[in-house]
């Protein structure tokens, strides 16, 4: 694996790009707007967040990518970029929001002509991998109704932690949550 710290254009930050295997993890840019618009547009994927609403606005879409380009984010965004297998230049994306005491919580999602072909698997572990943030510590939670997400992160080493709820945008409704923990350090 290759680490690339790399400025994007519109930030003064640094945000690494990440060469995993048969990906790459590159900031998200204004170049995936397109895409990013598409993919979030599909239900399987906003029902699949916390964050993304259902239908999505060109002006969400716009939003997302202006917070991720932001110099004071609290949340880094990758493009998952399948150039190196021959795919598309964005498959989805992974993010980690930052905490404190040296933790961060992880987010993911893979547009559906993508899934079940191990990208979220890929791309979380170079994330992890990498750890951009120097965590100690990473969280996640999945909607108990996807357990393909939740073998994601037990396939990565997070551990089960516990349930709890989670309001969800596009379902306009709290939904129950699985937990986890991965100790990096």
């Amino acid at each position: 694996m290759t680490i690339r710290f790399t400025k994007t254009p519109a930030v003064s930050r640094t945000q690494p790009s990440i060469e995993a295997d048969h990906l790459i993890l590159r900031p998200l840019g204004r170049q995936d707007a397109a895409l990013l618009h598409i993919y979030t547009s599909d239900r399987r994927v906003a029902e699949g967040t916390r964050s993304i609403p259902h239908p999505l606005t060109a002006a969400a879409t716009q939003a997302y990518i202006d917070a991720a380009l932001a110099e004071d984010r609290e949340e880094d965004v990758w493009a998952i970029d399948g150039r190196p297998q021959g795919a598309p230049s964005f498959l989805g994306v992974v993010s980690l929001k930052s905490l404190d005491r040296n933790q961060s919580q992880i987010g993911y999602w893979v547009a559906p002509d993508f899934w079940h072909a191990g990208i979220a698997s890929a791309a979380v572990k170079a994330l992890l991998d990498t750890n951009p943030h120097r965590n100690k510590t990473v969280f996640a939670e999945v909607f108990q109704d996807n357990p393909v997400s939740a073998r994601v992160l037990t396939n990565a080493g997070f551990d089960y932690i516990g349930d709890a709820e989670a309001h969800s945008l596009a379902r306009h409704a709290t939904v129950p949550t699985w937990t986890y923990l991965r100790k990096l350090a």
